[in-house]
């Protein structure tokens, strides 16, 4: 089972998951291969390919684990952490160590062999930032998860496989990671000495100056943040002060229709 480690210099939690060593890799081919297609197991017709669906849009059928879907949330086949068992937080020495129990999630965003996102139409663009909204409104009931991550890679280089199936993942830990927390004490020192919001305080700056704004729609802005760590880095923002982050997602979704 995979296990969470704390160092206990920084206070920084790490999965470690060797079980990841040995993920399948039973299926190759490149964008063009349409031999790739038929060996993919995300796509319609392939669903026993895949673990038991845990959520699905499916207008054309009811049946689980069957044809007639749009989108469908299954877990990892080689997953970081697992959703069965308890946490037994313990030492180790000076280690802090808890059973891997989290979960972990793959959306597959279409039934249709689509390698991009970028080439999903609008309304499926919507309805996978939708059901990331659903699948974190259902994860927060369990009480021992506390953080959720969303992320996709796209490429075999990045980690995305040798299946060109657009799809993201989903990983809920139980503890927060180093970086949220830094940037909750950093917002809450801020709140402190200047009795104000820091994120509202940067929202009115970036409107009055106009010079990292992306696009300012429907209650949200999206801006390229002053100390930015990465090409392209993206901060989406809600307007209103104390929107919930299952909310933000709803208006998110909004902004492909901008």
């Amino acid at each position: 089972m995979p296990e969470l480690r704390k160092d206990p210099i920084i206070g920084r939690w790490v999965i470690i998951a060797t079980e990841r060593a040995r993920r399948p890799d039973q299926f190759s081919g490149h964008i063009h291969d349409p031999e790739e297609a038929k060996a993919c197991p995300f796509c319609e017709g392939k669903e026993a390919k895949t673990p038991s669906e845990i959520y699905a849009i499916r207008p054309r059928n009811p049946t689980r684990n069957g044809p007639g879907w749009d989108l469908r949330v299954v877990p990892s086949i080689s997953p970081f952490l697992r959703v069965e068992g308890d946490l037994d937080r313990r030492g180790n020495g000076v280690y802090d160590v808890m059973n891997g129990v989290g979960a972990h999630e793959v959306v597959i965003e279409t039934n249709q062999h689509i390698a991009n996102m970028a080439d999903l139409s609008e309304e499926q663009i919507t309805r996978v930032l939708n059901c990331y909204s659903d699948r974190i409104a259902d994860l927060e009931k369990d009480m021992r998860l506390k953080y959720v991550l969303v992320f996709k890679n796209y490429g075999k280089g990045s980690g995305g496989g040798a299946i060109r199936h657009t799809r993201s993942q989903l990983i809920a830990t139980p503890v927060n990671p180093k970086r949220v927390k830094e940037e909750l004490a950093g917002a809450r020192q801020y709140y402190e000495y200047h009795e104000r919001c820091v994120f509202c305080d940067l929202i009115k700056q970036e409107l009055e100056q106009k010079e990292r704004v992306i696009l300012d729609f429907d209650g949200f802005v999206a801006v390229s943040p002053f100390a930015a760590r990465f090409p392209f880095e993206t901060w989406i923002l809600p307007k209103k002060h104390g929107k919930r982050l299952i909310k933000i997602i709803i208006g998110i979704s909004r902004l492909c229709h901008a």
